[in-house]
């Protein structure tokens, strides 16, 4: 977990304190098959990996970015499962800090929605600039 203070809740960076980790320079925003990854960006790389290793977490991911709304509330999410309402917000609580979603409170409910830098970043990441895989 880093250190420091938090941003307030609505802002851009708000629970993602390991979006700054992911900013893009020229530099950095080349894909793998561009060259191999600096040991630092790796490390930052393998955070949002690992967020996005879980079944469940890449579900709410895709709930969340597929959202007609542009954002959706945690009650909406906890309904799509059959998980308690704290281990969905454990899964919220990692994507929020691998900083692939930001969240705003509403009163009562938390309402999510995507980091569409990050979800750039790590699409050109993965691009190889190749097109489809062939099928045999």
């Amino acid at each position: 977990m880093l250190a420091g203070p938090r941003p307030a809740a609505g802002s851009p960076s708000a629970g993602s304190p390991n979006a700054g980790s992911l900013n893009a320079t020229s530099a950095e925003a080349r894909a793998l098959v561009d060259g191999p990854l600096e040991a630092a960006r790796a490390g930052s790389l393998a955070v949002v990996f690992k967020a996005l290793g879980d079944p469940v977490r890449l579900r709410l991911l895709s709930m969340i970015a597929s959202a007609e709304a542009g954002e959706v509330c945690v009650c909406d999410l906890n309904a799509a499962f059959s998980l308690t309402g704290p281990t969905i917000s454990h899964h919220l609580r990692t994507l929020r800090e691998a900083g692939l979603v930001d969240s705003v409170r509403r009163g009562t409910w938390v309402y999510y929605r995507p980091v569409p830098a990050t979800l750039a970043l790590l699409a050109g990441l993965l691009d190889t600039g190749r097109g489809p895989a062939a099928t045999s």
